[in-house]
């Protein structure tokens, strides 16, 4: 689900982001970071037991009060900065952008299609820790042994 996700998440910012003040490659690669940096927040927010906080956000409820949201929104706007828009600028797009984003995620989310049956909140919310942690494990590969570590100190 996650590398669709990212996919996903690419194609998003970069029909968004296609008219801002960057040139064309600088856009893709902020996309492609972008989309990056929101797939490694999820993954740190479902090893670290954040489900809910997970689900919210692609429910489109209480945004602004969402941590994950406001995390992808600053990486969002530091990548934004780093490839050479202005900070006032990037944090602009990246309040301009991050909604649709969620919105378009969220789509898919909701969606009965077969094609996207992959993108399914309810698997991750029915996992119970030891599945929830071997799923991290899996998507984290060689960062396992600190997950664990850190899985150990919940219980």
């Amino acid at each position: 689900m996650f590398g669709s996700l990212k996919q996903l998440a690419m194609r998003k910012l970069m029909e968004k982001m296609a008219s801002n003040a960057l040139g064309g490659a600088e856009t893709s690669a902020a996309a492609e970071e972008g989309a990056g940096a929101l797939i490694e927040s999820i993954k740190a927010k479902l090893a670290g037991g954040n489900i809910g906080e997970v689900q919210e956000m692609f429910k489109g409820e209480n945004l602004e009060n969402n941590g994950l949201f406001g995390e992808a929104k600053g990486k969002l706007a530091e990548i934004l900065q780093a490839k050479g828009m202005s900070a006032d600028d990037a944090q602009a797009e990246a309040e301009r952008t991050a909604p649709d984003l969620v919105a378009g995620l969220k789509e898919k989310f909701e969606s009965n299609a077969e094609e996207d049956k992959e993108f399914d909140l309810s698997s991750l919310a029915g996992m119970n820790p030891a599945e929830l942690l071997g799923k991290a494990q899996e998507l984290l590969g060689g960062n396992a042994g600190s997950i664990l570590n850190q899985a150990k100190k919940l219980f």
